[in-house]
């Protein structure tokens, strides 16, 4: 049986848009928001019929916080997680190669925020509903195709048992992630996604804090690496929540087994055994944590263009990207800002969908490239490279104003700009 949704269009002094988004995941409910405050009328599809506070830790960087901020979540985040203090970098001897702040320590009007993805994503739909009804976000409802003219997109979902539903509005957005069916549509010859050659291993662990209690880490190299970062304040017991990711160059599984599992801690302990440094016991993190899940590291290649019609994508359907530099959900946000800005902007969808792209097609493209290359994380392998061994001196391995040169290119390529408070 299929259900046709038909919603009558308001012409007011501002162009009233009737949005479609497919997905209520970070960026589809981000877009759901700041579309809403911006007097669009918009209603969200996800096809889990549960949302539940899934996933382990995230990183928002400084742009993407200060638009949470404009939409009035920060504080509520904040409460939950961490305002990162510094990012450090390490060879896999421990020896130390690069700090610099982060966020407000930085100088930025915005924190970067380490948070629960879970935590993040509960606190994102509760503000939706609030703002826009709880009947405005329907779940067990996945995409399953779509049609498109210059003046209005008809959207096709599929419920749990197998009833299929038509909505039509002025604009749909594809924010259905690395698997997006929108995505799929406009390009069915496409494939799986890309794999890195690198496995990882996710999860979170109680443990005393380390270095200032707000530091995130990264060590070792492209082949061997470990990344934490606290999410939670400090509890009274004196601990902390930990999050934690180990990646080594490994065959890809079956995939048949899906894109995430739970992993197995012998699997990739061993190569670890013997990172327990003076200022963090890697092993001992590993072996005190929750469950364990494993990830294959994947991407896609750009795409020329992510519109058809009045049909868009956004986030992970759009430029999924390796996990580097903390610019996943990050940039998903800042689509979500420039979406705002076309449609305000512009006579039309299909003319401010010309815009977003313009605004965010090119510099998602260059993340996708850079982060290939190992993003920021660069300065790792080539300590790696140049002192595989370590090093007696940092001076020996990287020539003056190098690592500076490193971590600003890629801040500037992200977006990472100052802005006044």
């Amino acid at each position: 049986m299929l259900v046709v949704l038909r919603f009558c269009r308001f012409h007011g002094e501002r162009q009233r848009v009737k949005i479609t988004i497919a997905g209520a995941g970070i960026g589809g409910l981000t877009a759901a928001l700041a579309l809403h405050q911006a007097g669009h009328e918009v209603y969200v599809y996800e096809s889990v019929s549960t949302l539940q506070p899934l996933g382990v830790g995230i990183n928002l960087l400084p742009q993407a916080a200060h638009v949470l901020n404009q939409l009035g979540l920060l504080e509520s985040l904040l409460a939950q997680g961490v305002a990162t203090r510094e990012l450090s970098y390490f060879s896999r001897q421990g020896q130390h190669i690069w700090t610099e702040p982060r966020g407000l320590f930085a100088g930025f009007d915005s924190p970067q925020i380490s948070i629960s993805r879970g935590a993040l994503q509960m606190a994102l739909l509760a503000f939706v509903q609030e703002q826009l009804g709880s009947d405005r976000i329907k779940t067990g409802h996945r995409l399953s195709s779509f049609s498109s003219t210059d003046r209005h997109a008809t959207a096709i979902f599929e419920s749990a048992d197998a009833q299929l539903e038509a909505m039509e509005s002025d604009l749909l957005i594809g924010a259905d992630g690395i698997h997006s069916a929108a995505r799929k549509q406009m390009y069915s010859n496409e494939g799986a996604p890309i794999y890195s050659g690198r496995l990882l291993w996710r999860a979170t662990s109680l443990a005393k804090p380390y270095m200032s209690g707000a530091s995130m880490i990264m060590a070792g190299y492209e082949d061997q690496k470990f990344v934490c970062y606290p999410i939670e304040k400090v509890r009274a017991d004196g601990l902390q929540r930990i999050n934690w990711i180990a990646e080594l160059r490994r065959p890809l599984p079956d995939q048949e087994q899906g894109w995430s599992r739970v992993g197995n801690v012998d699997d990739f302990l061993p190569s670890f055994a013997d990172w327990n440094f003076d200022w963090l016991d890697v092993p001992g993190l590993i072996r005190s944590a929750d469950r364990i899940y494993e990830y294959p590291m994947v991407d896609r290649d750009p795409l020329p263009t992510w519109s058809r019609g009045c049909v868009t994508l956004l986030g992970d359907a759009a430029h999924p990207m390796y996990p580097i530099g903390s610019n996943g959900a990050s940039q998903a946000i800042l689509d979500t800002q420039a979406l705002v800005e076309a449609l305000s902007q512009t006579a039309s969808v299909t003319d401010g969908l010309v815009q977003y792209e313009q605004a965010r097609l090119p510099s998602t493209a260059a993340i996708v490239t850079a982060n290939r290359g190992n993003g920021p994380e660069q300065c790792m392998q080539l300590a790696h490279e140049r002192a595989p061994q370590g090093f007696s001196s940092l001076d020996d391995v990287f020539a003056a104003g190098e690592l500076q040169a490193i971590a600003d290119h890629y801040k500037q390529l992200t977006g990472m700009s100052k802005r006044k408070a």
